[in-house]
């Protein structure tokens, strides 16, 4: 199940301070960028009017966006240097015959079997065969309920039909696993997509009913019957939409909470057969679990009424082809592209194939990989300096917490509280996930890619009921991204961040505090955005504001999002701030928080101007490096719908434009683009 409660931060990646002596910074793959580099700023325009330009003007222009990529920045090409390095990795255990660790044989062999193409070709639709089959001899709801568990139980990906179901943290007993139930079922990114009238929604309806119908006809359905099977599925699709939560509601927990019994969720949709879905998903003895949204299940319910049997066979086959199509033959991979990446994200031409195998060796082996790739790549000594940097800004932020002025002393004690309990997860895992259980085997891709995937549904679904193991790591150690989880109360930095150029050991303290400490501080503060602020130290949902201090908090968000909800994206398109808002509270809370650490670290230090920037300035160009980069039209459309950060220009803009020490360092004056009178502030 998608795990609803965990904030990770997809595009806000982790920089630490501990790389001297990391082999990767050293490997042929990874060559050397500096972490503040002036060749790629615009020092003739005015820092005032336009921040992210001044910093990042000519990293724009050295550095277009790929063919293969729908968006393209600083830590986009370290990602794709990451993956050179494992893609080394796979190739040596895939050709290594003798001696092969555990390990080393399943990732080898799912890789191997990914880049197969010619066996992938002759293959044809043979592997999703049997799924087809078993979709076409439904004839009653429970044989729809036994072939909507089967596909659950198959799928750790993209959307789920129906609904999803899983095993979670209970929101108000953090020591309790349940299962959970929430919305799903549809194909388009987000419930907007059906519900929008403004044209480019209708074009992209328009075209969606074409795809669908082309999937239709690759997996053997009538050239004759996919416009009207293609119409049945957007009308259910589009039902499941309306009865779904806005992705600004879903950021509400309270919104997104209710334990009920099973009888009760039966109350919500009797018409289908529960006790069987669960028996088949292998849970069949639970007694309770959180329904998400009641309401979505009232929708299904009626959905289930009013559309017929047949409708929803053909409703399950378009989902079979729409999660298994990246797995199947060139033709079904190429029409997955043209309409997921090339129309609606712009991406001009797919990536190559070993990109994609290595980032689904990750997906559904990462700890095995990750196991070999902390071997090669990661040091004791990396771990242990970063650990330090963390440290140093969770004291600073301790600071921040008992100087606020607004806050009462009730409240910062528990706020401190909270702090001092966080969790710093640095690397990997103490204990590696154990895969001896799953058959990876030559020559069957997507038999591996689907053991995989129900390895790891029924490792999650085996939870439920059994008291929360807090060690175990949702991010994997390969990736290059981090994450707060506020129910866990802890911080991901895996390993795969650790690398240069998001830290320089080459660069003063002044740009690494301003990329690294901005990044540190901007996963601590989600532990107290508006929605990381609803859960205590032990993960809790639970309100442990005062009233006075909680109408203020919201009284200095709205503040932010009313702000960010002024700039625009493209054309009219304005950034959602109600959507955006954890990010941009954790955006600026951690850079002032970084530079308050910072300016702690260097007291009794002497600096200087480098390169004509005094140490204040390079602080600031530093953490604006970090958001250098561009997204396509299309995938700049897509993200105002449903990333919940702002683009990179805002993150640098709109920060540092609430920050007076931004305004003294580069001398700016009232009445400039990044001068406020009325500053927003936090944290």
């Amino acid at each position: 199940m998608a795990h609803k409660l965990f904030y990770f931060v997809f595009t806000f990646l982790l920089m630490v301070s501990a790389l001297a002596q990391n082999p990767a910074s050293t490997d042929p793959a990874t060559p050397y960028t500096p972490g503040l580099d002036t060749s790629v700023m615009e020092r003739s325009a005015d820092p005032c009017t336009d921040f992210f330009q001044y910093s990042c003007r000519n990293w724009l222009k050295k550095n277009p966006i790929p063919a293969d990529q729908s968006s393209w920045d600083t830590y986009g090409k370290m990602q794709e240097e990451n993956e050179a390095l494992l893609k080394r990795i796979l190739e040596d255990a895939a050709a290594k015959k003798k001696g092969r660790s555990a390990n080393e044989q399943k990732i080898g062999d799912y890789y191997g079997t990914c880049v197969d193409e010619p066996t992938i070709e002759k293959h044809g639709i043979k592997p999703i065969q049997a799924e087809l089959d078993a979709i076409a001899g439904i004839k009653d709801c429970e044989s729809l309920a036994k072939a909507v568990a089967h596909f659950h139980l198959n799928t750790y990906s993209r959307s789920y039909p129906m609904f999803t179901f899983g095993s979670e943290q209970d929101a108000k007993n953090s020591e309790e696993v349940i299962a959970g139930i929430a919305q799903s079922g549809l194909g388009l990114p987000d419930r907007d997509y059906y519900l929008k009238d403004d044209a480019r929604s209708q074009e992209i309806r328009k075209r969606y009913l074409e795809h669908v119908q082309t999937m239709l006809r690759l997996i053997g359905d009538w050239p004759d019957a996919v416009k009207a099977e293609a119409d049945t599925i957007l009308r259910m699709e589009t039902a499941l939409a309306k009865a779904s939560l806005t992705k600004v509601e879903q950021r509400n927990p309270n919104k997104v909470y209710h334990r009920m019994t099973r009888e009760k969720l039966a109350e919500l949709a009797p018409s289908f057969p529960w006790d069987l879905y669960f028996l088949e998903m292998g849970v069949g003895a639970i007694k309770d679990l959180d329904v998400s949204e009641p309401d979505f299940m009232k929708g299904l319910e009626e959905l289930l009424k009013s559309e017929s049997l047949n409708n929803w066979k053909v409703y399950l086959r378009w989902h079979t082809a729409h999660q298994r199509a990246p797995y199947l033959f060139y033709t079904f991979v190429k029409e997955d592209f043209e309409f997921n990446h090339k129309f609606l994200r712009g991406t001009k031409e797919q990536e190559p194939r070993w990109k994609r195998c290595v980032q689904r060796v990750d997906r559904h082996l990462g700890e095995a990989l990750g196991q070999v790739y902390v071997a090669k790549y990661f040091t004791e000594d990396t771990k242990q300096r970063t650990l330090r940097m963390v440290q140093q800004i969770e004291r600073a932020m301790e600071k921040d917490i008992q100087t606020l002025s607004w806050m009462s002393d009730a409240t910062k004690r528990q706020a401190l509280e909270k702090l001092h309990t966080v969790v710093n997860k640095i690397g990997y895992p103490d204990k590696w996930r154990d895969y001896s259980s799953l058959n990876i085997a030559a020559g069957e891709y997507l038999g591996n890619a689907e053991r995989a995937m129900q390895f790891e549904q029924k490792r999650q679904l085996a939870k439920i009921g059994k008291p929360l193991v807090r060690g175990e790591w949702y991010l994997t150690p390969p990736t290059v991204n981090a994450n707060y989880d506020a129910q866990m109360n802890d911080i991901n930095f895996p390993a795969g961040v650790l690398q240069p150029p998001a830290f320089d050991p080459k660069m003063d303290d002044a740009p690494n505090y301003g990329n690294t400490g901005g990044t540190i501080g901007h996963e601590l503060t989600h532990g107290f955005d508006d929605e990381g602020r609803q859960f205590d130290a032990k993960g809790n949902l639970r309100d442990w504001w005062t009233e006075t201090d909680a109408k203020e908090f919201e009284r200095r968000a709205a503040c932010i999002s009313d702000q960010y909800s002024q700039f625009v994206i493209i054309d009219d398109i304005k950034i959602n701030g109600k959507l955006t808002l954890g990010e941009d509270v954790a955006d600026l809370g951690g850079l002032i928080i970084a530079y308050a650490a910072w300016q702690e670290e260097v007291q009794n230090k002497k600096l200087a101007s480098i390169d004509g920037l005094t140490p204040e300035q390079r602080f600031f160009v530093g953490y604006a490096q970090s958001w250098c980069g561009d997204d396509r039209d299309e995938t700049k459309r897509l993200r105002a719908v449903t990333d919940p950060h702002s683009p990179g220009k805002w993150r640098t803009n709109g920060v540092v434009s609430n920050m007076p020490e931004f305004v003294k360092a580069f001398s700016c004056k009232k009445g400039q683009q990044q001068v406020r009178e009325n500053i927003c502030k936090v944290w």
